[in-house]
């Protein structure tokens, strides 16, 4: 009866525990434990009562978040419709308790507060799935893929939070970022618990990428001091206003770039958009990726990898898928830094204006030769055009230093 009970409770509620002392400590300026201690449990409590109303729709549509029982198309719909937007303001609702106080005085407080809320709401979320399903060590995996998930979907929002709190306007940007959180969530979910267990090979390098994402938000809230948006460790500025770069591809490499500086490469400059650029760059990336695509189904049938044994259901078979999108992703980042390169652009835009031209083609493509394969490659399209927009970066930064 003891080992049971432990074996939800300990993997549910300890990680969440010891991520919100973490999460607490990470503040400079500690908040008030009494406050963040509030935000994780109400966390866990809107957390179960957001299972309560996904309980209740499912009863009341006959819908299901597995595609097994809804089929694909059924179980998106109600993973967007119900179980992603409920789940996501759940967390809201229990972050925005310390948003309405006076000790919400600094950006990063939005990461914490919203942290605290996700870590509560994931202890509920597993200690529900895993009392629920006591045998299988699938359930741990799905476990500890959705936990640090709910992490990361919290901190987009919580980032949004903590810059509306510092410029004082509300602007756009949280409802922005709270929807493309749902979003992605709603697509993580249909990963993990909503398809076989070799849909969590999948979920792996979404989990990294959001992990990236976070960490770089984090470090932009930590080093801004000023309502201008003047990072501490800022960029070289030039005469207008615009960082200049100035340091070696290696640099660029070693040293992440901030969302400032991102978001002014990504700026159009003084100089009309090429056009051409975008058109030629949109057909590199789209030849780079068969070209990805060809080299690795050449390495697996030289390591004979059977291609034809693929099944959603069995880790063991999904190998080369992941060879595959290994190979389709690896060529995002070369056709940016080609592009980039050879169009000697001052920005970034055209770059990612040419890859995001290529992935709407290739969208369009496969939702009329392959709609079961859309929702993989919608759900990989941010990823796949963050890696070109950072080869880009390394481009740019090599020709300005060239």
């Amino acid at each position: 009866m003891v080992l049971s009970f432990l074996r939800w409770f300990v993997p549910a509620v300890l990680p969440a525990v010891l991520l919100a002392i973490g999460v607490y400590r990470s503040d400079d300026e500690r908040e008030p434990i009494w406050l963040v201690s509030l935000v994780f449990v109400l966390g866990g409590v809107f957390g179960g009562l957001s299972f309560l109303i996904e309980n209740r729709a499912a009863a009341w549509t006959g819908l299901d978040i597995r595609a097994s029982v809804s089929g694909q198309a059924g179980s998106l719909l109600f993973l967007f419709a119900v179980v992603a937007p409920v789940r996501e303001a759940a967390k809201v609702s229990a972050a925005w308790v310390a948003f309405r106080t006076r000790h919400f005085d600094e950006p990063y407080d939005g990461l914490v507060y919203a942290s605290a809320a996700a870590v509560g709401f994931a202890a509920v979320e597993n200690a529900i799935l895993l009392r629920a399903h006591p045998d299988g060590g699938i359930w741990l995996a799905r476990a500890a893929f959705a936990f640090p998930a709910h992490l990361f979907f919290a901190c987009a929002w919580g980032y949004a939070l903590g810059r509306s709190r510092q410029l004082k306007t509300p602007g756009t940007m949280f409802p922005v970022t709270w929807f493309g959180a749902m979003v992605a969530h709603g697509l993580y979910i249909h990963f993990v618990y909503g398809r076989g267990p070799g849909a969590l090979i999948a979920a792996a390098p979404l989990l990294v990428v959001m992990a990236v994402v976070a960490w770089i938000a984090a470090r932009d809230l930590r080093n801004r001091t000023t309502d201008d948006d003047a990072p501490v460790s800022s960029l070289p500025i030039s005469s207008d206003h615009r960082p200049r770069i100035s340091f070696v591809p290696l640099d660029a490499l070693s040293h992440p770039p901030s969302l400032r500086a991102v978001r002014e490469a990504l700026r159009r400059s003084e100089q009309p958009v090429k056009l051409r650029w975008i058109a030629f760059g949109a057909l590199v990336t789209l030849g780079a990726m068969l070209v990805g695509l060809a080299a690795a189904i050449a390495f697996g049938n030289w390591a004979h990898v059977d291609f034809s044994l693929v099944d959603e259901h069995r880790v063991s078979t999904t190998a080369p898928v992941a060879l595959m999108g290994a190979g389709l992703l690896s060529a995002f980042p070369v056709s940016g830094y080609l592009v980039a390169r050879a169009s000697n652009a001052p920005t970034l835009l055209e770059p990612a204006l040419a890859t995001a031209l290529a992935l709407l083609a290739t969208l369009l493509l496969l939702g009329l030769a392959a709609p079961v394969a859309l929702v993989f490659a919608l759900a990989f399209s941010p990823v796949a055009w963050g890696l070109a927009c950072a080869g880009a970066w390394v481009g740019r930064v090599a020709k300005s230093g060239a």
